[in-house]
């Protein structure tokens, strides 16, 4: 459902406090953080380069937090002299590698409004850097990424690397259903109190953490913003290309199963500020009724063509009444599942048997109405023609689904939503708190994460 951009209103914006005169004493509004590993001689260019960007353009107190990645060489002295000079920059060390684990632990624990991660080597033109987070400052969005591929950016790089970048956000296209363009870009941001919520979902701890954590924003309905970057390879890059891909192709069965499954509770996530359009009350239409019409339509729409495809295909063997009945209840039980997950929002497997049987109990009724207009057809003519006989069924199924929609509403799938308090300032969304018809998943992480660590003890 395409929502005007007119309509959208705007989430808070943070107040703007770069002009107090005690602002660095306060908290920053962005983080940046830089993953390395062994990475001493980029290191202090690139948080020097960085730090002068900042100081120079950035209208807000900002941070810059070195994250090592368990490095073997002089990373940790580099990055501990540039945060004993440098009062915006901070170290943290962990003893456990893993570009993922890194954003994980150092964004969990920070205390900025807006968190962001860039790759130690700069490839990314700085100017891009605003423009990134500006979306976030204002709350018109939750994340925001850079993007190599869009029409206006400009890369310099191979032809290896960027048959492997577009092949590899192709494969997300195909079999994710990903909308963003470029998921392995190092540059990216998010908001902290998106960040709280989502990156618990996230288990992955390497380089498919980006992607793990777009996917599940995009199903989540939250906003991502894609900015145009100025973008040069670095070509003595150390990642290795083939052992990333591989992951990166495991991760993506991994969490394609899990979204198959429903495994995954992103009714959590959807909309978790309550500031979309199409979730406000209108009057004299119960809530989430349009919304259910048009994913029931859809729904609706497929089952009725694989219906007819079905009964064409069993009247050439057998009777148009058994034909109807056996194409009606394949079709019907494949209109129940995708009505359960898709217009219903119904997820996991708890009263999957009983849903479908309450819906084998509709499709006996849509079974009596199409039944009914093909007893009289042959009542009416002795030999009526095929056309006939699917003229008179496609009126008796749309009869037939407009009482579908009504039962599925009111007796399959009913609202149980508890009752909003009259004072809507009273009422706080509850940050685990399932959605209507979701079934409660154990809540014991999938993968074990580290534990929050203050970041400026670390200094």
């Amino acid at each position: 459902m395409r929502t005007p951009l007119g309509n959208l209103p705007a989430r808070q914006h943070l107040p703007v406090t770069a002009a107090a005169p005690d602002h660095a004493a306060g908290a920053p509004v962005l983080d940046v953080v830089i993953p390395v590993y062994n990475e001493e001689d980029d290191l202090e260019p690139c948080v020097r380069r960085l730090h002068a960007h900042l100081s120079g353009t950035f209208p807000y107190p900002f941070r810059i937090t070195v994250a090592d990645n368990a490095s073997t060489d002089l990373t940790p002295a580099v990055a501990r002299s540039l945060a004993a000079e440098l009062p915006e920059v901070e170290y943290f060390r962990l003893e456990q590698k893993g570009r993922g684990r890194a954003l994980r632990t150092v964004w969990t624990a920070s205390d900025a409004p807006v968190l962001a991660y860039m790759d130690v080597d700069l490839s990314t033109d700085l100017n891009a850097l605003l423009p990134l987070v500006a979306p976030l400052i204002s709350g018109h969005s939750d994340l925001a990424i850079g993007s190599r591929l869009a029409r206006s950016s400009r890369v310099v790089r191979g032809a290896k690397r960027e048959f492997i970048s577009r092949t590899y956000n192709l494969i997300l296209r195909g079999s994710l259903a990903a909308r963003f363009s470029d998921a392995q870009c190092g540059f990216k941001a998010i908001r902290g109190d998106v960040a709280q919520r989502l990156l618990p979902m996230v288990e992955d701890s390497g380089w498919f953490f980006d992607t793990e954590m777009l996917v599940l924003a995009e199903r989540a309905g939250l906003r991502i913003h894609e900015v145009p970057v100025d973008w040069v390879d670095d070509p003595d890059s150390s990642v290795d290309i083939v052992r990333t891909a591989t992951d990166d192709l495991r991760g993506v069965w991994r969490v394609g199963r899990a979204l198959a499954t429903g495994r995954l509770a992103l009714d959590r996530l959807r909309r978790p500020f309550g500031d979309d359009p199409r979730d406000r009350d209108l009057s004299d239409v119960p809530p989430g009724l349009a919304r259910q019409l048009v994913g029931f339509c859809v729904v609706g729409a497929l089952s009725t063509l694989v219906y007819l495809a079905l009964y064409m295909l069993f009247r050439l063997g057998m009777g148009a009444q058994p034909a109807n009945a056996l194409a009606l209840l394949v079709s019907a039980l494949g209109n129940t599942a995708a009505n359960r997950r898709l217009t219903f929002g119904v997820r996991g497997r708890d009263r999957a048997v009983r849903h479908q049987a309450q819906g084998l109990v509709v499709f006996g009724i849509g079974l009596v109405l199409t039944s009914g207009s093909l007893a009289a057809v042959h009542a009416a003519s002795a030999h009526p023609g095929h056309g006939t006989e699917l003229a008179a069924l496609i009126a008796a199924n749309l009869a037939a689904t407009i009482l579908r929609f009504l039962l599925f509403r009111a007796w399959v799938f009913p609202d149980r939503t508890p009752a909003t308090p009259q004072n809507p300032a009273l009422h706080e969304p509850a940050l685990h708190e399932p959605a209507p018809h979701e079934t409660v998943p154990d809540q014991t992480p999938a993968a074990p994460h580290e534990t929050a660590p203050d970041l400026r003890s670390a200094r």
